[in-house]
């Protein structure tokens, strides 16, 4: 698997409002993944979670995870990404997810009233398929 940087069609591909899936660990080591909404900027993944959800505990505990995120119109082409977190942030203002649901839908994030946390995933490795595929893949 390539370590970053990232080819910068695979960087255009992760800008844009894509679905993803993210894999946390439970203490026991078993994956727990959901899918999640998330923002791509220089080189870094943001996502942003209802404080209350037990996959910020899992994560706050072990801050391992793979993203992966699906070319919204053909998801043949993805990028699975394996990295950690590696900043936490109270998204004080709701600034963040307002930031990523207008990324996604135009608006601003609807529920008003939750405490939300914002997590920023470094990559360590990466993986890619379709027209987003890896340079060291043995098929290329």
């Amino acid at each position: 698997m390539p370590k970053p940087p990232l080819p910068d069609e695979v960087q255009q591909l992760l800008a844009r409002p894509n679905p993803s899936v993210i894999t946390s660990l439970r203490p026991d080591g078993s994956p727990v993944s959901v899918a999640t909404w998330y923002f791509w900027e220089n080189g870094r993944v943001l996502v942003n979670m209802d404080d209350a959800r037990t996959r910020v505990r899992y994560l706050r505990d072990d801050p391992r995870t793979t993203i992966t995120v699906l070319a919204d119109d053909d998801w043949y082409t993805h990028v699975s990404m394996q990295g950690r977190v590696v900043e936490w942030a109270a998204d004080e203002g709701l600034v963040d997810i307002d930031r990523i649901s207008r990324h996604y839908t135009g608006e601003p994030y609807p529920v008003r009233d939750r405490t939300r946390v914002s997590a920023w995933i470094e990559v360590d490795r990466w993986h890619g398929w379709g027209s987003a595929k890896a340079s060291d893949n043995p098929a290329n």
